[in-house]
């Protein structure tokens, strides 16, 4: 009998460390609404990661900011020391702790999503996601992000003479300032949750942002105009902390790994299907829709390609600049 206890004891030893292992939990945090192209994506991701390390390792995912206050520099920071577990935030807000993520945001430098893609996917997207360990974050992976458009309250935009005088907020980047200065337009810093009151006030005339977001953020209630410029490219970091991400069996590292891969494929399946939709709810909330011409976006292209000197020297890399370019025939 003693025995038999024994074995049952030893049994329920091993079911309780299983039961341990099941409960691997990392806190992934997002940007953006439930609803935005980023948090949907991350959800499917932890999906992924379930399925992949046969529940083993959970990954809850908290949108919109609340993990780290909406302060995207403090959120990179508590990633990096350990605050944070998991992280997906734009790679030009990584681009004030490593400026040569700002060559992913040069305007009109990649002519499609496919090019984006290759690019994120190749050498140089894999040397900016090498460059975290140097912050102390592990990248899991790059992910795209759909054009930039613009919407304003005003009028429609087909070239740069009709953003003359606008007041245009952009983020907290040169890279924006600069290229939205060159074109005419008033561009106005300001953090993304003070927009929608902002453009309510008008104490700026317009925005730019992936045509979803003036979805999930409402601004069709203060905005009239949206230009499809496809003007500026941007990418998702998926980060991780490295103690937590080295605490993992290799296996489940694996499969982090590999969600992380399989979740940036069905995303950009998910986000072709979305700007049908997105522009179609626009329409439908009354703003007036405009894509430009190829004639058009050449204007746009020639004032960015005027600014080259001034983007590699805000990448303060100039052979990672140039190699950029050479990767997408733009040199």
């Amino acid at each position: 009998m003693h025995t038999f206890r024994s074995l049952l004891l030893g049994a329920a030893l091993v079911l309780a460390g299983q039961a341990h292992a099941a409960t691997t939990t990392f806190n992934l945090s997002t940007p953006d609404p439930d609803n935005a192209e980023i948090t949907v994506a991350a959800r499917k991701f932890a999906e992924l990661v379930t399925a992949k390390t046969g529940g083993q390792v959970e990954v809850k995912v908290f949108p919109s900011g609340q993990l780290y206050g909406g302060d995207p520099s403090a959120a990179v920071r508590q990633l990096s020391g350990g605050s944070l577990d998991m992280l997906l935030l734009s790679s030009s807000l990584y681009a004030n702790f490593n400026p040569k993520f700002t060559a992913v945001s040069v305007p009109y430098l990649f002519d499609d999503t496919a090019q984006l893609r290759g690019y994120l996917a190749g050498p140089l997207g894999q040397e900016l996601l090498s460059d975290l360990n140097a912050i102390g974050i592990r990248g899991l992976g790059l992910w795209q992000r759909p054009f930039r458009q613009m919407t304003n309250s005003r009028r429609p935009i087909t070239g740069p003479q009709d953003l003359a005088g606008m007041k245009f907020r952009v983020p907290n980047n040169p890279l924006w300032v600069d290229f939205f200065g060159k074109a005419g337009a008033v561009p106005t810093p300001m953090a993304f949750g003070e927009v929608y009151n902002a453009l309510q006030l008008k104490v700026v005339d317009g925005q730019e942002n992936p045509i979803n977001i003036p979805v999930t953020a409402k601004f069709y209630e203060v905005q009239k105009f949206a230009t499809l410029s496809n003007h500026m490219a941007d990418a998702w970091v998926l980060g991780i902390n490295p103690a937590k991400f080295n605490a993992l069996p290799e296996a489940q590292k694996q499969a982090l790994q590999a969600a992380a891969t399989e979740a940036e494929a069905w995303k950009f399946a998910n986000d072709s299907a979305d700007h049908a939709k997105s522009v179609e709810f626009l329409k439908g909330k009354g703003m007036q829709i405009n894509t430009l011409t190829p004639e058009q976006q050449q204007s746009f292209v020639k004032l960015s390609r005027e600014l080259y000197p001034r983007f590699a020297t805000l990448v303060k890399d100039a052979a990672f600049f140039d190699k950029t370019l050479n990767s997408v025939g733009k040199k």
